[in-house]
């Protein structure tokens, strides 16, 4: 393994510390007595603490030093003088091994009691330290310039996402998005146990994928020697369960779809779905606006969020749209009626790519999303949707060829979709033989399999009843006012690492990266005007990243373009 001088340094010391006998990884538990946070909250002159956390920053002045200590809640300024910790002859501790044995990015545990210092500053004095543990590479270190400026950040976005423990620790704010995500969650289930719902679980390896159009991710049993699915819904096993008695379950479910990914979706997902029975969909729609108000001033204390520009107000009720008035109102085409031809000319003439595998409700729902979706800003019920776009919902009382179905829309995107759900197993079979006659056409989101088995439930009767799921991702990326799906998860999938040579890169070469840092090709000119270098640090710069693989020069047609491996 090739190591950078910081690497190498910082192992230097490790082996330092070690013939110094002391242990840069203890085993032994480090009580505290105190947070950051709760010293700050109920501060007393002269308390005695004792915390630990991470060094972020320190400004050593001989023998004394002031520095910053990150914990979980917080950061708070500490006090090392050499007197105060190493009260005898021996400074070593101090001398040696704080001023140079310590990096920034080791975490150490401090005893010490409270003062405020002369600004003003609540501070730790310390009495003693020890070392928790030696961070082997250094982290990030930005810094603010007199204009407020923040330079060498850790924002590049594929960085912070791969290596999110180093973007927990450098970029404070981001903690307070998950922390947000856990409330939301609490009020969630708060909202459902209060009413009197069960929480429950159900399987994530599937024997037949369903309860959504979606392609499914296959995994092999080798016991059983069979194949299994990820789930890409956990709909039919709740519903099961509504035929067994219970009166609403619900579950916080991980679901897998193996298919794009974009700002707003990752292949692995949270979806929250409950099934109450006796309800129907009007219930529902109800019962969800009073659920994500109470989640909205559960995270942000009001029902008002800002996401990019615009202010989204979940207070209930919501507007209520049927889907052949937003069509009819943002295309002039009324689709009541219509057969598949007529549907498929129709989105072919305002700028739909169509398929002869669409069926009516993949060309209906292609229409909608095109051309209606975007106009729908504040949280709005899209409601009735046509039968062929809903497999598992209930026939409208009243509406001939539409369904008891409606999904929730915020800033053009869908966070909630809910049915009244269809209990009739005849009806419920002949859906499901529709379905798989588009997957035969060639529709590969269509469902390709027919549940049996729970067919048989609903022969044994399910009592009306209405279901819901939320795109937790989403909900969240709108009350946390994050664009990217990315920004709310841990760990979001990525594309595989590439293997990044270990050299030693200069200024001119980190110029020439900069200008690269797009992905996209740009001229050779352009690059070389840009970066400002002269011929000769140009020619030397440029050879090593081409040399070490790092960037690509190639010549199309008549320009010559430069990009990043």
């Amino acid at each position: 393994m090739q190591l950078s001088e910081q690497e190498i340094i910082r192992r230097e010391k490790l082996n330092k510390l070690t013939e110094m006998g002391i242990n840069a990884f203890p085993a032994e538990e480090y009580t505290l007595t105190d947070t950051t946070e709760s010293i700050k909250q109920d501060f007393t002159e002269n308390k005695q603490v004792k915390i630990a956390g991470r060094l972020m920053s320190r400004r050593i002045q001989g023998k004394a030093s002031f520095a910053e200590l990150q914990d979980s809640t917080g950061r708070i300024q500490v006090y090392f003088n050499r007197d105060e910790i190493c009260t005898g002859e021996d400074k070593t501790l101090y001398n040696e091994v704080y001023k140079h044995l310590l990096d920034i990015g080791d975490i150490i545990g401090i005893e010490g009691e409270l003062f405020t210092t002369q600004v003003g500053e609540k501070t730790v004095l310390v009495k003693n330290f020890t070392l928790l543990t030696k961070a082997l590479r250094p982290l990030p270190q930005p810094r603010t310039d007199e204009n407020g400026v923040v330079h060498d950040g850790f924002n590049d976005p594929e960085l912070r996402y791969r290596q999110r423990y180093v973007d927990l620790i450098v970029n404070p704010q981001v903690k307070e998005t998950f922390v947000k995500r856990t409330k939301m969650y609490t009020a969630m289930r708060q909202f459902f146990n209060d009413a009197g719902y069960i929480e429950v679980e159900t399987p994530v390896l599937q024997a037949i994928p369903g309860g959504a159009a979606a392609r499914p991710f296959i995994t092999h049993h080798n016991a059983l020697d069979i194949p299994l699915y990820m789930r890409i819904a956990n709909e039919l096993y709740l519903k099961r369960l509504i035929v067994g008695g219970f009166d609403g379950v619900y579950e916080f479910s991980k679901n897998f779809r193996n298919e794009g990914m974009d700002r707003t979706h990752n292949p692995e997902f949270t979806v929250m779905e409950i099934y109450v029975a006796y309800k129907d969909y009007y219930w529902m729609m109800d019962f969800t606006e009073r659920m994500i108000e109470h989640c909205a001033i559960a995270v942000n204390g009001t029902t008002k969020a800002k996401f990019g520009d615009q202010e989204i107000d979940f207070k209930a009720p919501y507007a209520r749209v049927s889907m052949r008035e937003a069509i009819q109102k943002y295309t002039g085409f009324d689709i009541a009626g219509k057969s598949e031809q007529e549907l498929f000319d129709f989105a072919k003439s305002i700028g739909i790519e169509v398929n002869e595998t669409m069926g009516k409700g993949k060309l209906i729902d292609e229409i909608f999303g095109e051309k209606c979706e975007g106009n729908f800003i504040q949280p709005t019920f899209i409601t009735d949707y046509p039968v062929e776009m809903s497999p598992l919902t209930k026939k409208h009382r009243s509406e001939e060829g539409l369904t008891e179905r409606f999904e929730l829309m915020v800033c053009g995107k869908e966070i909630a979709n809910a049915y009244s759900e269809l209990n009739d197993p005849i009806d419920q079979r002949e859906r499901f033989e529709d379905q798989l006659k588009l997957a035969e056409k060639g529709d590969d989101e269509a469902g390709q399999f027919i549940d049996e088995d729970f067919l048989r439930a609903l022969e044994y009767g399910m009592p009306p009843t209405s279901g819901m799921g939320i795109g937790m991702d989403r909900l969240i990326m709108f009350l946390t006012n994050n664009a990217s799906i990315q920004e709310v998860l841990f760990f979001p999938q990525m594309k595989p690492e590439k293997a990044v040579p270990q050299i030693e890169l200069g200024e001119d070469e980190k110029i020439i990266l900069e200008i690269l840092k797009s992905g996209e090709q740009v001229a050779l000119a352009d690059v070389k005007d840009q970066s400002k270098l002269s011929g000769k640090k140009w020619d030397k710069a440029s050879k090593t990243l081409t040399k070490n693989n790092l960037v690509k020069v190639e010549k199309i047609d008549e320009n010559v373009l430069m990009k990043l491996v």
